[in-house]
């Protein structure tokens, strides 16, 4: 049969994501690929969805998301960031994040428009810059004395006269880099100067570790009426099911957002967004609590990783830790990562799936530590078989 798909979406099949979590379950392997925890989030926030659905609040919720929920995000944001957005107007309810950043590249974006953004990058920002019939402008990071970053210079090479927006992803995935302040401020500069918007990707913004601060783009000088800022409940409260985001922009680029949102899923998530309501408000202590434990899931990961012979790159944020194969005698990522179940046991992901020039990341792989310390445990006693060459 003829392809049926446009062109334009061919590149574009079954996510890795699914295929190795289609591998985990096919092997019984542990899966540390696709980053969901295994644990819940804060019980009364649990609670109250409950309520919420036993309470009739099964409706369309408004199209903008639920006024506690956009009330709740305005003083999160003012609190957190000193950051004030007007929740009637200004602040956005979404499906997660990845609706968030689709919707905002296809409202912002005209076919042929130019967009950058960092590789290797959420697979999801390519699809939907190829949906509106954008040109992707990859900047490479790379480590540099163990963190990934970018060459101020690349990131100024990358723009052009129909670069329309900047894709930015801090605390990032894959890398688990945090951008730095100078490193934003480089971002933000160049915003300025070519008159750039930046769409900001920021669901990890409350899990980065050893006291690595997470700073909002849209907080720089001429930043705030230009960023559309775009987080989520899911990572922070451990409930990637629910789907629940937002946006937080200036009025013309809320309303643009909107205007395709509208027409995408026009709402969702009702009780959800009550819910995630009461945990912006009252269980910040929760994440604080999670953010440590996370810090010593990565910590342990890490220990099991280095011992199995794998080099090992520090995240400063995130729920993943990226690794250089090489030393184990690996070369090809893509090829581990599907040898991996029979191997050792254990799913991860490739990183080079999250890059336009895949050689670049052709030896790292990424691996979630949102999981259980007895998982983490018992996968690292599978990946030292690799370096005990038992398997291969």
């Amino acid at each position: 049969m003829t392809e049926r798909l446009v062109a334009r979406m061919r590149e574009f099949g079954t996510t890795v994501f699914a295929e190795m979590t289609a591998l985990a379950v096919r092997t019984g392997s542990i899966n540390l690929g696709q980053g969901f925890p295994d644990t819940d989030g804060p019980p009364a926030m649990l609670e109250r969805a409950v309520a919420a659905i036993n309470g009739g609040f099964n409706q369309y919720p408004p199209g903008p998301g639920v006024p506690e929920l956009r009330q709740a995000v305005a003083e999160h944001r003012k609190a957190h960031y000193d950051l004030a957005y007007d929740p009637d107007g200004e602040i956005l309810v979404t499906v997660g994040a990845t609706e968030a950043i689709a919707a905002a590249v296809l409202a912002l974006c005209e076919p042929g428009d130019e967009v950058v953004l960092f590789e290797p990058y959420y697979d999801s920002y390519a699809a939907a810059v190829a949906l509106a019939g954008a040109v992707r402008r990859p900047v490479a990071l790379r480590p540099v004395e163990g963190r990934f970053t970018f060459d101020p210079a690349e990131l100024r090479a990358a723009v052009g006269p129909r670069t329309r927006t900047i894709l930015v992803n801090s605390p990032h995935n894959p890398t688990g880099t945090v951008f730095t302040r100078e490193e934003l401020a480089e971002i933000a500069a160049v915003c300025r100067e070519h008159d750039l918007i930046a769409i900001t990707d920021e669901v990890y913004e409350h899990l980065t570790f050893d006291g690595v601060e997470h700073i909002p783009l849209a907080t720089f000088p001429g930043m705030r009426e230009r960023t559309v800022m775009i987080s989520s409940a899911g990572k922070t409260f451990s409930v990637t099911g629910w789907k629940t985001g937002w946006v937080c922009a200036p009025p013309e680029l809320t309303r643009a957002v909107q205007t395709v949102k509208q027409f995408t899923t026009f709402t969702a998530s009702a009780p959800w967004q009550l819910a995630v309501a009461h945990a912006l408000t009252h269980e910040l202590p929760w994440v604080a609590a999670l953010r440590r434990d996370l810090q010593a899931k990565r910590d342990r990961l890490m220990a099991g990783l280095a011992a199995a012979g794998f080099g090992v790159l520090r995240p400063s944020g995130t729920y993943f830790v990226q690794t250089d194969i090489r030393p184990l005698g690996f070369e090809d990522g893509l090829a581990l990562t599907r040898e991996l179940p029979s191997l050792a046991g254990v799913v991860a992901i490739p990183t080079q799936v999250f890059y336009d020039r895949p050689e670049y990341g052709r030896h790292f792989v990424r691996f979630a530590f949102c999981k259980q310390d007895e998982v983490i445990d018992e996968a690292a006693r599978r990946l030292a078989l690799l370096g005990k060459g038992s398997n291969r």
